[in-house]
């Protein structure tokens, strides 16, 4: 989403608006920002408290303390707004060129570069199963074929979020859940983007020896899978866990960059624009699978 920004403090004690993926254009600065009012940005919504442990050590994805709780559009007033104020070490301008409806993809692909850099490395002609082909399969979609992987295949049950991966025309293999378990294929890499925990006990039997399975979708607490430590020890499987973004947001802009319109236009991703008015009209999309993301613009 994007709107305009300015610079804050929210109480989670009041009812705030939403709004953590979010771009936009600077209305007001302190006076001694390194920003400029009218500079096109992006925001990351997370940061560190820089005192625990975690923080101190440079990975604030597991800070127990402040940083969780003071996610911008979580826990402090978020997007879904005309203005937001945001801490000016968690803005980050946009590269020439950008739009900031490109900028406004920049949290969820900063996930995804984190994801990257867990699973390294991923070599060209690595076999590769995404699991879900939501907004963040695309996601994933996306950037591994610009990377050059091209042995990949799609797992989705909802064929309408299928054909929206066969227009972004990367030419991967697009399949159901069904075909998975008839083929019995296995892959070096697999991706579950779906956060279903039974979606994994079932799709973990599909590693290669040697495989890395990368649980990027976020799975609610109460889900469970099961799975045999002999195999993960007699075929020296990986399962890797992915949570949110520490410190990949340049990175993600710089791929971002790269992409440009061949992989980020909204209509081949899936990706509709709504007024915040039309929130109904943008959940019912999103269920049935007639798009894989709802962008809410503000004016």
């Amino acid at each position: 989403m994007w709107n305009r920004l300015a610079y804050y403090s929210a109480s989670k004690e009041r009812p705030l608006p939403l709004g953590h993926e979010f771009s936009g254009v600077v209305h007001q600065v302190g006076k001694r920002s390194i920003f400029k009012v009218g500079q096109k940005v992006a925001v990351d919504p997370n940061r560190a408290c820089n005192l625990c442990e975690f923080c101190r050590d440079g990975k604030y994805q597991y800070c127990l303390t402040g940083g969780k709780n003071t996610i911008i559009g979580i826990w402090r007033d978020g997007g879904w707004a005309q203005y937001v104020r945001c801490p000016e070490d968690q803005v980050f301008a946009l590269p020439d060129g950008m739009t900031t409806e490109h900028g406004g993809l920049c949290e969820p692909y900063s996930c995804v570069t984190h994801g990257f850099d867990r699973a390294s490395p991923l070599p060209v002609g690595t076999k590769i199963l995404i699991i879900g082909a939501g907004i963040i399969g695309n996601f994933w979609v996306t950037t591994l074929h610009l990377q050059g992987h091209r042995d990949v295949t799609v797992s989705e049950m909802n064929k309408s979020r299928l054909d929206i991966v066969k227009g972004l025309n990367t030419g991967y293999r697009l399949i159901t859940p069904d075909v998975l378990g008839v083929e019995k294929q296995l892959y070096d890499v697999i991706v579950d983007c779906t956060g279903v925990g039974k979606v994994m006990e079932t799709s973990f039997k599909y590693l290669n020896n040697g495989g890395k399975y990368i649980l990027f979708g976020c799975c609610p607490p109460t889900h469970q899978a099961s799975l045999n430590p002999f195999d993960i020890y007699n075929r020296e499987l990986s399962l890797i866990g992915v949570k949110i973004n520490p410190f990949s947001f340049p990175r993600a802009l710089g791929l971002l960059k790269a992409m440009g319109e061949r992989y980020l236009n909204y209509e081949k991703l899936g990706i509709k624009t709504y007024p915040l008015s039309s929130y109904q009209d943008a959940l019912k999309d999103l269920k049935t699978g007639k798009i894989s993301k709802a962008v809410f613009k503000v004016e």
